[in-house]
């Protein structure tokens, strides 16, 4: 064990070591609004600039309106984060602040903190963190049902600081007290030391142990701030010297050395003009850094801008991430560490990994109306009121970044993933988790090696197939949460007209489909209740008496299982019989996500993940293939992915009856899981393209095909995924009525013109496919 008395460059050289194995090359921020609530306080701290004398000041607190727009403000630039910071209970100390609070209706500074932030919660949904000093457990109860996270610094726990003579807020006891009280409440909480402030190096080892064993005891650390003093003019402290780069280094190391490995470790970057240092001592972790407000406890040290931040963070190896006010380890386990009622909240600005949403935008709170009913018609139920998000999701017409391609540099372990793969090895689980955490130059790599591998597999070409989607019914009796679609008494979803095609009309659909040059009618529905498991027998041999020669894709797993059953023949037979009758392959939805902690929430009385897996290799067996879908970006996360990819990547193995990967990002706008506030807002488009990239190299040798959904991606997004490891974009579709319906607005169809034209600027050629893969006559 590592003595704290080593040299500094082994001090440093052990942190990093430790923050290396508990956080890889992560790296995080979170982008934030500095809402100063009030600038009085009853402490006299003697290097502090931000509290102020009434006299200075225009009013006692921030008003209402005042709040509100600064927080619109920083929504509007893609913040997360709403910093609450204010003085210690300033109505104990001045009477201007005391009848403020009365006259505005409030018992209490506290009270009026947590006020404003539901009234930011509700008007902006970002999310505030209350930073509001020495609380008893009973205010801290209170803001913990409004404020995700909160904090407090520690400081320091020498008693007789001069500094802190008039604070007393900053006595050890108050400060412990608060720290043990937010552990106790399951409070995600941030606290830190003050470096240079007149503690000496045992005092900062003892305020760090002390935070330690509180850890430990509760688990509520969710980072520690190791900041170095700065003397200010104005403050008692303006003669001091600044705290010494080697000390504060020190001090960095040492809270990485004695702190639990899984406490974030935080530095400012704006108080160091060399900020890069810092990630030599062990921080992972860059705080708060605002694009719309000043750092008011720091006024002269302006916040670095994030192409800088990025810059300097990737020039030391690392990826740069946004987070929220709680960290991801805390949003996973949010049903101990996070309220119920801000559950969702959290939810929707964040991740499969628990981090910040990374698309630039806006996000709003969506709220929505009931669409008119020639919009209904048109496919749309539901129409978004009030302030729109502008950040990119699945569906919306709204851009995606410009992520691929872009220059790779990997490192870490997705850089030992890589190095793997082109020696012709195959990812694990563990593996396949690592890559889909790819951000930065990471990511780039990993999309360019997906890149590499479909030019090696299927070459430039990009197909499509001419085909029509023929919904036969919206009526189910399954309750799938994450549909839009399904209607009728026992749907979760309650919308427009239910309907139920006659054979006449699919037969007739089919032909207008052939007439207008498609080769395969695509069929699926809801489960209807009065459906026995002839019907889809009788289905298939209308179209395919109609048109012989076109190709009938249709009846996921759970339509020919629940057909199977409702006639209680052996799935085998059945699917004999579904072939005999014309068709000819079936379509990998109902997969969603094969891991049954996931299909419990998501769908939970629809087939489990071994009956999918069995009606696929049942369909293999009697000549009948099939391709794989993944619905993802609800609730579950990349460990799921993973697993959903092994379990079929064995499963072809075994049979070699997948003809294609197709990535399905949850549709999340009109949906009952969403409206529910059950689901994430779906996918970021970081993960949308690594759900293209990573099968690709996950099934390498297996399934050469990955389809790009343009229904869910469009134009600018299927481009994309092209160039990371997709060469497929399905279908003309015709009539597509299911992401339609969850809100998606790229259209119901395209025209064999429309894949040249959006294939084109990528260099690329579209040429028309049959179902199989295989090429047309003359194409």
């Amino acid at each position: 064990m590592l003595r704290l008395d080593a040299p500094l460059d082994e001090l440093m050289a052990r942190a990093r070591s430790i923050r290396d194995d508990s956080f890889g090359v992560r790296v995080t921020y979170s982008p934030k609004v500095f809402i100063p609530l009030t600038m009085l306080c009853r402490d006299r701290c003697g290097y502090c600039t931000f509290a102020q004398p009434p006299a200075r000041l225009e009013s006692p607190y921030l008003s209402p309106s005042q709040v509100r727009a600064l927080a619109v403000a920083g929504a509007r630039v893609g913040c997360h984060e709403a910093l609450f910071t204010l003085g210690e209970a300033p109505e104990d100390r001045y009477p201007i602040a005391a009848q403020w609070l009365a006259d505005n209706g409030y018992s209490s500074t506290i009270d009026y903190v947590a006020a404003m932030a539901q009234l930011v919660l509700d008007e902006t949904g970002l999310l505030p963190h209350a930073n509001a000093g020495a609380l008893p457990a009973d205010q801290l109860a209170q803001l913990r049902k409004v404020s995700p996270s909160q904090g407090a610094m520690v400081e320091s726990l020498r008693a007789d600081l001069e500094c802190h003579r008039g604070a007393p807020d900053k006595t050890p006891e108050r400060r412990l007290a608060t720290l043990e009280s937010a552990g106790e409440l399951a409070i995600p909480f941030t606290t830190g030391i003050l470096v240079g402030i007149g503690e000496n190096r045992s005092d900062r080892i003892e305020a760090l142990e002390a935070i330690a064993a509180s850890h430990l005891r509760h688990g509520h650390v969710q980072e520690v701030i190791v900041q170095n003093f700065l003397p200010k003019e104005g403050t008692a402290m303006h003669s001091a010297p600044a705290c010494p780069s080697d000390v504060y280094l020190d001090a960095i190391a040492l809270a990485r050395l004695i702190l639990p490995p899984d406490i974030h470790l935080q530095a400012p970057p704006n108080l160091s003009d060399d900020f890069g240092v810092l990630l030599d001592a062990g921080i992972d972790d860059w705080g708060g850094v605002s694009p719309v407000t000043a750092d008011h406890v720091n006024p002269e040290r302006p916040w670095p801008d994030l192409d800088r931040l990025r810059t300097v963070t990737e020039a030391k190896g690392f990826e740069l991430a946004p987070r929220l006010t709680v960290h991801p380890e805390f949003v996973r386990n949010d049903t101990k560490w996070i309220d119920e009622g801000l559950r969702f909240s959290v939810m929707d600005r964040s991740d499969a990994d628990g981090l910040a949403r990374d698309d630039p935008g806006a996000v709003f709170v969506q709220s929505l109306k009931p669409a008119a009913p020639e919009q209904v018609d048109d496919g749309v139920e539901v129409l978004q009121i009030g302030p729109r998000s502008t950040i990119w999701s699945a569906g919306s017409r709204i851009s995606p970044p410009a992520l691929v391609p872009a220059e790779g540099r990997a490192t870490g372990a997705v850089a030992e993933v890589i190095a793997g793969v082109r020696l012709g090895q195959e990812p694990g689980l563990d593996e396949i988790v690592t890559l889909f955490g790819a951000r930065g130059p990471n990511f780039a790599a990993v999309t360019q090696l997906a890149d590499e591998l479909r030019q090696d597999a299927v070459g430039d070409t990009v197909t499509w197939v001419h085909n029509r989607n023929i919904n036969y019914t919206n009526v189910c009796t399954f309750k799938c949460k994450f549909c839009g679609f399904s209607k009728g008494p026992l749907s979760l979803n309650l919308r427009g007209t239910p309907y139920l095609l006659t054979l006449d009309d699919i037969a007739t659909r089919s032909r207008e489909a052939a007439d207008l040059g498609a080769t395969e009618v695509c069929l699926q529905g809801g489960i209807h209740p009065d459906f026995d498991g002839n019907y889809y027998i009788d289905v298939a041999r209308a179209v395919s008496e109609a048109v012989p020669e076109i190709h009938i894709h249709g009846f996921t797993a759970l339509e020919v299982t629940e057909g199977a059953r409702r006639l209680d023949e052996p799935l085998d037979s059945y699917l004999r019989r579904l072939k005999d009758a014309g068709l000819k392959t079936l379509p990998g939805t109902a997969a969603e996500i094969l891991d049954d902690e996931i299909r419990a929430i998501i769908c939970s009385d629809k087939i489990t993940t071994e009956e999918w897996l069995e009606a696929h290799r049942t369909a293999h067996s009697v000549g009948l293939r099939s391709n794989i879908t993944i619905m993802f970006g609800s609730v579950e996360r990349p460990i799921h992915w993973a697993r959903h990819i092994v379990r079929t990547r064995d499963l072809q193995k075994e049979t070699g009856g997948f003809t294609e990967f197709v990535p399905l990002p949850f549709v999340h706008m009109a949906t009952p899981l969403y409206l529910q506030k059950k689901a994430r807002r779906g996918p970021t488009f970081r993960e949308t393209m690594l759900m293209h990239a990573i099968p690709r190299i996950a099934y390498r040798g297996l399934i050469d095909n990955i389809q790009a959904s343009w229904v869910k991606l469009g134009a600018h997004g299927s481009r994309q995924a092209l160039q990371a490891g997709a060469n497929d974009l399905g279908g003309t579709l015709m009539d597509e009525n299911i992401s339609r319906a969850a809100g998606a607005d790229h259209g119901q169809g395209m025209e064999p013109t429309d894949f040249a034209e959006l294939v084109a600027p990528i260099g690329r050629t579209a040429v028309q496919r049959t179902t199989l893969y295989g090429r047309l006559a003359g194409v």
